[in-house]
């Protein structure tokens, strides 16, 4: 079965059973779960115009929703949270409160509503396919054509998260979470080692902790180095500012002890430590906000004089480019082991016709031979077939020449996108086919290439290689 990180709820849905007495059939059939299916049957999928195997069938996915919304575990029986809605099974508006902050904090319902926020913010409307590609890129799967959303937005709009249709209704969100939207992407925009610090620190609970042993559980619990020199400038002091730690400055001078820190009550709330465990999973905080933008907005942000938000509104523009021509995200900043230490900025794939790794480098100066020499080198650790560099820039002589070289002797596409091709494409998106046709045919039309050459007895890496200069 495709892997999903959305729970599956087909016939546990508010549409077609009541809550409260899902809740009932599971506590007096608690620990035998045939008896429970038998119960769901007969309550709510007898008279359906179907076979009796049909609506046992039902009757069997209204129990598999349960477990994995957390109800009831395997054996039937009502986990603590399904113990505590069973508690307030008569409590109709608390009942769905508790069940929507559930379903936002511990089950990626949180992700489901930034993605449908970052559509409407884009202007695209909303719709399962599209939803699918923005979870992905939030780290969230369900499996292709999945009710999972469509059925956690039901379970959303009884908590009232959800207005009409996909309609976000944020005061009602934050009343839930104790945390705004705005709130909560002030969090996504938090380092690795704020957001690692904050959970060492909600780990400990509430006291007085030296900073420094916190940062030294950090380490230990999730493996992340501190500069302790610097911890209260890159860690301790934006926390304090944000409202999550108290601070008590410690001895100065030689020997000066370490400043004592504590966690807020904005800290300890139940939510905060699942809320940032799902932020974690996500695209680069940096570049989210700019992906809500349209592609005359992002363009606009190019111009901007600050050269890190310019590399923010290039990483961006990237992004949105290869969602035109639908590929799949797979990762953002790639950095580590997989990479030898170097950075590329984003990985796609693509397998509408075959299998292809695409390899996203974004520039704002000049393209030189030794920038593309590097992410050639780097495909061999990236498995990557198709290599795009995105540039404000210029691409120098040297570095067109080497390309040429390598198209005809590696397996490898690649594909120049500068300023001039940026406003091309941002006057008229379609132009992104015509450019990547122009530059490297097999990164699109790979199966039909290798059709034809096969039947004149090329192997697969003569016919990448004699594509590439058709």
């Amino acid at each position: 079965m495709e892997r999903s990180d959305l729970p599956f709820g087909s016939e546990f849905s508010p549409s077609q059973i009541g809550l409260a007495r899902v809740l009932e059939l599971a506590a007096e059939h608690e620990r035998n779960w045939r008896a429970l299916e038998a119960g769901i049957r007969v309550e709510y999928f007898d008279k359906n115009p179907t076979s009796e195997y049909n609506r046992r069938k039902l009757a069997n996915n209204c129990k598999l929703g349960m477990i994995a919304y957390g109800v009831i575990d395997r054996e039937g029986k009502l986990t603590p949270f399904g113990r505590k809605l069973y508690e307030i099974r008569g409590e109709g508006e608390r009942l769905y409160a508790e069940l929507g902050r559930h379903i936002l904090v511990n089950l990626h319902g949180l992700s489901l509503v930034q993605g449908v926020r970052d559509l409407e913010a884009s202007g695209e409307s909303v719709d399962l396919i599209k939803l699918r590609k923005v979870l992905q890129e939030l780290g969230v799967h369900f499996p292709s054509g999945g009710k999972h959303p469509s059925i956690m937005r039901l379970w959303l709009e009884k908590a009232g998260v959800f207005a009409s249709g996909w309609k976000v209704n944020e005061p009602r969100l934050t009343e839930l979470l104790g945390e705004s939207l705005s709130g909560i992407d002030a969090v996504a925009g938090f380092s690795s080692e704020q957001k690692t610090y904050l959970k060492a620190l909600a780990n400990l609970g509430s006291g007085e902790h030296q900073s420094n042993e916190v940062a030294r559980l950090a380490t230990s619990t999730y493996g992340l180095t501190f500069n302790e020199k610097n911890l209260p400038k890159q860690v301790l002091y934006p926390l304090e500012k944000a409202g999550y730690v108290a601070l008590t400055r410690g001895t100065t001078g030689r020997g000066a002890k370490p400043f004592m820190v504590s966690p807020t009550a904005k800290l300890t709330s139940e939510v905060l430590v699942p809320i940032i465990e799902q932020l974690e999973k996500q695209t680069a905080a940096e570049v989210r906000p700019l992906l809500r933008r349209s592609l005359d907005e992002i363009v606009k942000a190019l111009r901007s004089p600050d050269r890190h938000a310019r590399g923010l509104a290039l990483e961006a523009l990237a992004f949105k480019l290869m969602r035109l021509i639908d590929l799949t995200y797979i990762a953002t900043r790639l950095r580590g082991s997989a990479t030898g230490g170097a950075e590329v900025d984003l990985i796609f794939e693509g397998a509408r016709l075959v299998f292809s790794r695409w390899q996203i480098q974004c520039n704002t100066r000049r393209v030189s031979l030794d920038d593309l020499a590097k992410e050639v080198a780097l495909t061999h650790l990236t498995k990557s077939q198709v290599i795009v560099i995105v540039t404000t820039g210029e691409v120098g002589s040297e570095a067109r020449r080497y390309a040429d070289l390598i198209r005809g002797k590696l397996p490898i596409s690649i594909c120049f996108l500068g300023g001039s091709d940026l406003r091309n494409v941002c006057e008229s998106p379609t132009k992104i086919i015509d450019l990547l046709l122009a530059q490297a045919p097999l990164a699109l039309c790979r199966k039909e290439a290798f059709s034809y050459l096969a039947g004149k007895n090329y192997d697969r890496s003569a016919a990448v290689a004699v594509g590439t200069r058709v």
